[in-house]
């Protein structure tokens, strides 16, 4: 069994997609696939998605599995799309239900969506073990940024969603609907206590002081220089600079469209009677 990662950065959002490969069984799961999306325009496309679909296949790769590591806020997933074009299950984290529960009824959201996480083919608990071909992965329930956010640990390496960002930007907001800095200060420590040698993969890179965009750390340089938890920053002293932090934070320009898609495992809505699709922005709700 060898073990290939590569990723794919999405510009639009600043996101890393990856495919992860079990070269010798020569099958691979792709994480994190984002589709491109205009909101000034309404206007979607899979030009990024893409690009993962022709490297699986220049690679002969058949896919087992399309993974989130949690609904994310700042992208509209291709979960579908990259199921369409190279099969796949699309999964994940078992706390998607209360971020469901949670969105259905900011968006009023009618009976016809089940808030049951059945639009996705798999829900992981925490603990959970999978396959990539011969590769076995862990699941880690990660909580804090989102009530789903996961991490996948596979050999040295971890995929940790939103939950770390590189060390010197610190970690993920937790002010979203179901955040919650206290639980994410937990959850960053069940990451550090993997073994310092441990790869960590990002979800996201906005490359402060505008230094080369990086997707890939370890466990002991963010123990080291994480920014938001080196020297022995407490529990305490962590929810209070969140608090703080988040507060002057902007909402994401493309949370609102992005959710009520994401919590969808990718979908859009259904077309209206005039066959086109829309999609509901909340007015004064968030």
């Amino acid at each position: 069994m060898a073990l290939e990662i590569t990723p794919f950065f999405h510009p639009g959002s600043s996101t890393y997609s990856y495919v992860i490969a079990d070269t010798d069984a020569r099958r691979a799961a792709v994480l994190d696939p984002a589709l491109d999306y205009d909101a000034a325009s309404g206007r979607s496309a899979t030009k990024s998605a893409q690009a993962i679909v022709d490297f699986v296949k220049s690679r002969s790769y058949g896919v087992d599995w399309v993974l989130e590591t949690h609904a994310h806020a700042d992208h509209l997933t291709a979960a579908q799309f990259i199921r369409r074009e190279l099969g796949g299950k699309v999964a994940i984290g078992a706390g998607i239900l209360k971020v469901q529960q949670t969105f259905k009824a900011l968006y009023n959201l009618g009976a016809e969506f089940k808030a049951d996480g059945s639009q996705f083919d798999h829900l992981f608990e925490d603990g959970e073990r999978f396959k990539i071909g011969g590769l076995e992965v862990r699941v880690l329930a990660v909580p804090g940024h989102t009530s789903d956010s996961l991490a996948y640990v596979l050999g040295d390496a971890a995929f940790v969603g939103d939950t770390l960002f590189m060390p010197d930007s610190g970690s993920a907001r937790c002010d979203f609907p179901g955040g919650d800095a206290g639980m994410l200060y937990d959850s960053i420590q069940k990451i550090l206590a993997l073994p310092e040698a441990t790869r960590l993969f990002m979800c996201h890179d906005y490359a402060p002081g505008g230094r080369a965009r990086l997707n890939e750390t370890s466990v002991g340089e963010e123990k080291r220089a994480n920014i938001h938890l080196k020297d022995g920053v407490t529990r305490e002293a962590y929810i209070e600079m969140r608090k703080s932090r988040d507060a002057a934070l902007p909402v994401p320009a493309l949370l609102l469209p992005a959710i009520q898609v994401n919590i969808r495992a990718g979908r859009l809505p259904e077309p209206e009677s005039n066959g086109a699709v829309y999609l509901k922005i909340p007015v004064d709700k968030f």
